[in-house]
């Protein structure tokens, strides 16, 4: 049975029409608008307020917590500044993905990882030999993200400080109505933003004064739906969507190394410390590589409107992000699948994940989508692009 999140006594004065979604246990609005659209516009044009509560959150600390991340994730842990954030997967022995989450360093021998997937009992067991704890505070955490162009605006609104010398993946201890809040330079949405993370008993009290003072900004509080297709347009992967976590995969086809997803950057085989799945990729990339890899797609306009026009209809494609895998061809052979199909509402386009065989990586490669319309399957075009689709300089400023 889903339960709410700290915030969700606010959330559902908001949430008139009752859309809510379920998101790893809590009710998580779909959307609080009419559509969803304006919640995207509030993400790009304002300043937008989404309830990440529902993340799992763990504390790692002690002498050896640095020795068990580095054991875990793929990244070099010993490089991790305190104050500074990385984004990393992990893996199980046989390098495939089990998760991708944030890892903050919070001080010399304390960090907190948020992660899509419950990952408690993978931490605990590797860290069995270490001096170091492993507490779970996804309860006792809230989590709140204020993303959009007038994002630090708001922040700074709300905590009375100046928030621009906060760099991207960097992190500083504020306060918020007297709610001690630890934010990050971090989000989902591709966009400029700042996570908040603050005990559970003082989260109303922060949502009433980031609203409060945020109404100068356009705030907006923003459901799953928008979410989604900002994060698509960012190039930001998905659990459950774009891979399936390796403790879920019930077939080998399930399974994908970083290399598969577009992680390979954030594998580092030079570090000190040997980490779980070190040996299989070592061996993957001794083969050459993986023999498929996720890709962007941008599907040709033209040719849904002429699959829609075959039956005499105007072209009307859904503005949320289909996530049900759909095979995409080269030449009338599949080569591979395309998995959140979107279209891109800033870039104004059709865009999609896809993962296809290696030969067909490389920008500009043609290749086609399957497309439905009135029950007839067809094929439109798909060019292979570099992601992220939507690069916007201010994420990073």
């Amino acid at each position: 049975m889903s339960v709410g999140t700290a915030f969700f006594p606010r959330e559902q004065e908001l949430n008139k029409k009752l859309a809510w979604g379920e998101w790893a246990g809590y009710y998580s609005a779909a959307v609080y608008s009419d559509f969803h659209d304006i919640e995207y516009n509030a993400i790009r044009s304002a300043a937008a307020v989404i309830d990440v509560s529902p993340l799992y959150k763990y504390e790692i600390s002690g002498k050896d917590a640095a020795r068990l991340l580095d054991r875990v994730m793929t990244r070099d842990i010993s490089k991790l500044q305190v104050d500074q954030v990385y984004y990393t997967p992990w893996c199980d022995e046989e390098g495939k993905v089990i998760d991708d989450g944030t890892v903050t360093r919070l001080s010399g021998s304390a960090y907190r990882i948020t992660a899509a997937d419950p990952c408690y009992r993978w931490f605990l067991m590797a860290g069995t030999d270490l001096d170091v704890e492993v507490n779970d505070i996804s309860d006792e955490t809230a989590g709140l993200a204020i993303q959009g162009q007038l994002s630090r605006e708001v922040l700074q609104a709300a905590t009375g400080q100046d928030w621009s010398d906060v760099k991207y993946f960097r992190r500083r201890l504020s306060e918020i109505a007297g709610t001690p809040v630890d934010v990050t330079r971090t989000g989902y949405t591709g966009d400029r933003g700042y996570e908040l993370w603050m005990p559970a008993d003082g989260a109303l009290a922060v949502w009433d004064k980031v609203f409060d003072l945020g109404l100068d900004y356009g705030i907006y509080p923003v459901g799953i739906r928008a979410m989604d297709v900002a994060r698509v347009e960012a190039g930001l992967i998905l659990i459950e969507a774009e891979y399936t976590s390796a403790r879920h995969a019930v077939s080998p086809e399930q399974q994908y190394s970083p290399f598969e997803l577009g992680l390979g950057r954030l594998v580092d085989f030079n570090k000190g410390a040997d980490f779980i799945g070190r040996t299989a990729l070592l061996a993957e990339q001794a083969s050459g590589g993986p023999t498929r890899r996720l890709v962007g797609l941008d599907i040709e306009w033209v040719g849904i409107e002429r699959m829609f026009a075959k039956h005499g209809l105007a072209p009307g494609v859904s503005p949320m992000v289909e996530r049900a895998a759909v095979p995409v061809y080269k030449e009338g052979k599949q080569v591979g699948r395309a998995t959140s199909v979107t279209w891109g509402p800033t870039i104004k386009k059709m865009i999609a994940f896809g993962s296809v065989d290696e030969a067909f990586e490389k920008p500009g490669t043609e290749l086609s989508i399957e497309w439905t319309v009135e029950g007839e399957r067809g094929k439109v075009k798909a060019t292979v692009s570099p992601m992220p689709f939507l690069d916007l300089p201010r994420k990073r400023s």
